[in-house]
């Protein structure tokens, strides 16, 4: 069976300035991260359960070298801290957050409740990864 894949065309980063620096700090120093096993081959000390259950077709953040929880989170909060966020809020959470490790790998973040995100590497193919490349790397 062949899979289909489709990015979500709706989203967007917000606009520079959509929230202020103390109102991004804020958020990143509460943001939670949450993982999820259908992203994980080996579970590191995310304490999943189960401990890890690859989906096939989801990336991996085994791929990014994403093994524990802590990088995982400092991730999530760079991101915030550089306004790599969505232009969508829920409970005023941004329903995405971006990053980009320190090899260039484009890493998203979705929102599982408030303040509560997991995350995992982008594909190439997607059209947001290479948004994200840009803004990340125009900082």
């Amino acid at each position: 069976m062949k899979r289909y894949n489709k990015f979500n065309p709706k989203r967007r980063l917000a606009a520079a300035g959509r929230l202020s620096c103390g109102e991004l700090e804020t958020l990143a120093a509460a943001v939670i991260y949450t993982g999820n096993p259908e992203h994980k081959r080996n579970p590191g000390d995310f304490n999943l359960t189960p401990p890890a259950q690859p989906r096939r077709g989801k990336t991996l953040c085994d791929v990014a070298s994403i093994f524990k929880k802590a990088d995982a989170l400092r991730y999530l909060r760079d991101g915030l801290e550089r306004g790599a966020i969505s232009e969508a809020f829920v409970d005023g959470w941004p329903k995405n957050i971006w990053a980009v490790t320190e090899d260039g790998t484009p890493l998203e973040a979705q929102r599982d409740g408030e303040g509560r995100y997991h995350g995992y590497p982008m594909p190439s193919e997607d059209p947001m990864a290479a948004e994200i490349k840009r803004f990340w790397n125009a900082e």
